[in-house]
């Protein structure tokens, strides 16, 4: 079996969580976390906004005067510039390679892209990977046909697959638990391939592109923010969906 830290040939694999103050498009990181082989990487940032009350509660962080708690015990924290730095050099460590977590494209990657804008990170960034695959549209294209199989969640999976039950929305357990999950799905190279995508096909808009061309014209104007708020509603309706009974922000 590949070791959870090599993919295609000598890829690297590294498995990647944030948990963040809700699940709006304008949430803030409050913990990001990687993990490749016994590589692992965790750290913590005071939000600029304030956490919203479910995302407290499922998470356990909590922000009195400045600082952060986590189930009430005060944790170290970076400031965020710090953190994707940081991020950053792991990265560069491992030498370009793919990173991989669930849900990622809908949320934690957007989120990432907005804070490395915030600091001009985002080209540092996007030198130090290979590229992006997340395991949610992965593992259902894979185990469409398995039976016993009710939900993609995270969680449900780990415990469907690997047989454990683990210490979820806490991102460094979050991506422990991944990296086990992903060593038993074993995806072929062409699969990794299909669900590969990086921080600028992300931004795409094909099916608006889709839907002008078919029309014979491009979009209007006056169409983007109506287009932009139906994309967001859908997207928070999917995370929600995913998370509904262990939001641990949301994905």
């Amino acid at each position: 079996m590949e070791t959870a830290a090599d993919s295609d040939g000598d890829e690297k694999l590294v498995f990647f969580d944030l948990e963040t103050t809700g699940l709006g498009e304008d949430c803030e990181i409050v913990q990001l976390s990687a993990v490749s082989g016994s590589h692992t990487l965790n750290l913590y940032v005071v939000p600029g906004c304030r956490m919203q009350r479910g995302a407290s509660r499922v998470t356990g962080f909590r922000v009195r005067r400045h600082r952060l708690f986590l189930h009430r015990q005060l944790v170290l924290t970076n400031s965020l510039r710090e953190v994707l730095l940081s991020f950053i050099a792991f990265l560069h460590m491992l030498g370009r390679p793919l990173v991989i977590g669930h849900n990622i494209r809908r949320f934690d990657c957007p989120i990432l892209a907005r804070a490395l804008d915030e600091f001009d990170l985002k080209a540092e960034f996007e030198s130090a990977v290979s590229g992006y695959v997340d395991t949610l549209p992965l593992a259902r294209e894979m185990l469409k046909e398995r039976p016993g199989i009710t939900s993609f969640r995270q969680v449900n999976l780990v415990k469907e697959l690997v047989g454990v039950d683990y210490k979820a929305h806490d991102a460094l357990e979050d991506v422990r638990a991944l990296q086990s999950l992903y060593g038993v799905l074993q995806p072929t190279a062409e699969l990794i391939c299909r669900h590969r995508f990086t921080l600028k096909t992300m931004e795409d808009k094909p099916d608006a592109k889709a839907k002008a061309k078919a029309q014979g014209k491009p979009p209007q104007p006056g169409q983007r923010p109506l287009l932009e708020h139906f994309r967001l509603t859908r997207r928070s309706t999917e995370r929600k969906a995913e998370e509904r009974d262990g939001e641990r922000n949301e994905l």
